[in-house]
C-alpha cells in the first residue's frame, strides 16, 4: 500500500530525536527562542497532526504557537516540624497541563477566536512549544462550513478556559473511557469511594 505524504510526516514527529525533525528543532529553537510567548504563524509545523485535530486552510483560521515554562513548581521551605518529604517543597504538581495554560494564553490574545485544539511542537531545557489552532466562529467563511459552523454557537464560548479542547478533556480525567477500572469519572470522589 502506498504511504501518503502525511503519513511520512507523521512517521517522522512519532520519534523526532531518531529522524531529521532533530535537526529541524535545533534550528527552530533558535529562532523561537527570540519570538514572543504567543506567535501567530501563517501555516502549521506538522500538518498532518494539524489536520488531524480540525485545521484547514481557510479563511477565519490562525495557527499561534504559544511557548510555555517547563517543569514542576516549587515552593519556599517553611520551618514546621514536619518531614521534608511532605511539605511539597520541591515537587508540587500544578492543577492543569502546560499545555492547557497554553491555550488559555492563546484564548486570551485573540478574544474573538475559540480554540479547536492544540499539539506539542518542540522543547528546550526552559519552554515547551505548543501549536494552537483558533477558529473565529462569526467568519462567513466557517459560518458557511458545515464542519464547523458549531463553534460559532454562544455555548461554545472560553471552549479553553473551561476545558472543553481535547487536552482540557484529558486533565479532567474524560478521555479514560473503555480502559476499564482507570475511568474517573462520573467523578473522581465518587470513583475514590467506590470499593468502601
Amino acid at each position: 500500500m502506498v504511504k501518503s505524504m502525511y503519513a511520512y510526516v507523521r512517521d517522522a514527529w512519532a520519534r523526532p530525536e531518531k529522524s531529521e525533525v532533530k535537526a529541524l528543532l535545533w534550528n527552530r529553537m533558535q529562532e523561537w527562542r527570540k519570538e514572543g510567548s504567543v506567535t501567530r504563524i501563517e501555516r502549521p509545523t506538522r500538518i498532518d497532526r494539524a489536520r488531524s485535530l480540525g485545521y484547514k486552510a481557510k479563511q477565519g483560521i490562525a495557527v499561534v504557537r504559544v511557548h510555555v515554562r517547563r517543569g514542576g513548581r516549587r515552593a519556599s521551605r517553611y520551618v514546621r516540624a514536619r518531614r521534608s518529604a511532605r511539605m511539597g517543597k520541591n515537587s508540587l504538581t500544578a492543577g492543569k497541563s502546560i499545555q492547557r495554560i497554553a491555550e488559555e494564553r492563546a484564548s486570551n490574545k485573540y478574544p474573538n477566536m475559540e480554540v479547536l485544539n492544540s499539539y506539542w511542537v518542540g522543547q528546550d531545557g526552559k519552554l515547551k512549544y505548543y501549536e494552537v489552532i483558533l477558529v473565529d466562529g462569526h467568519h462567513p467563511v466557517i459560518k458557511s462550513d458545515p464542519v464547523l459552523a458549531w463553534i460559532g454557537d454562544n455555548v461554545h464560548r472560553g471552549r479553553a478556559e473551561r476545558g472543553k479542547t481535547a487536552a482540557g478533556r484529558r486533565g479532567r480525567g474524560m478521555g479514560t473511557r473503555g480502559r476499564g477500572t482507570e475511568k474517573t469519572r462520573p467523578s473522581i470522589r465518587s470513583h475514590a469511594n467506590q470499593g468502601k
